[in-house]
């Protein structure tokens, strides 16, 4: 699908949709790798979706406001979840409600995970779109690594008809 409707000279935005991956780019198009590009896009059988996320309660608080520990714990769940690492990023937040956001942003879609030490709680959130990606397993270490006294796992299919 092409968003920019201008000459073909200028850049034109472009979401491509691959049987595993949404990405966004910027390139020019000639009108006929337009039309093959709508043509493969209506070949596409469908997108494999499935997210885990969940609460988790009752972490050690030390763990929770632990940085290097928890990009440690992301890029393992990326591992052995069977996806493909782009950019890890993470931040420190202080303050009466602070903790540590770890983000991973994979070729599949991301692992997301939000801690908050004062209460002893975090989230996790895992989504992909890879058809060998296996989201269960990466939530699983990361309760695994976090400790909870007690989670709630929640599951939704995302794929497309």
């Amino acid at each position: 699908m092409v968003f920019a409707k201008k000459r073909r000279k200028d850049l034109a935005a472009s979401c491509i949709k691959t049987h595993d991956l949404y990405s966004i780019f910027f390139v020019k198009f000639s009108r006929s790798t337009e039309k093959k590009m709508l043509q493969e896009k209506t070949i596409q059988k469908h997108i494999v979706g499935r997210h885990v996320f969940g609460n988790l309660y009752g972490c050690p608080p030390h763990l929770l406001t632990d940085e290097k520990y928890m990009r440690k714990t992301v890029l393992e769940a990326v591992k052995i979840s069977k996806m493909t690492l782009v950019s890890l990023r993470s931040w420190k937040f202080g303050g009466e409600k602070g903790g540590v956001s770890v983000i991973a942003l994979v070729k599949e879609s991301h692992i997301a995970v939000h801690t908050w030490n004062q209460y002893r709680y975090a989230t996790v959130d895992i989504y992909t779109c890879g058809e060998e990606s296996d989201p269960d397993k990466g939530f699983e270490h990361i309760v695994k690594k976090l400790s909870p006294e007690r989670f709630v796992r929640h599951f939704a299919d995302r794929s497309s008809e």
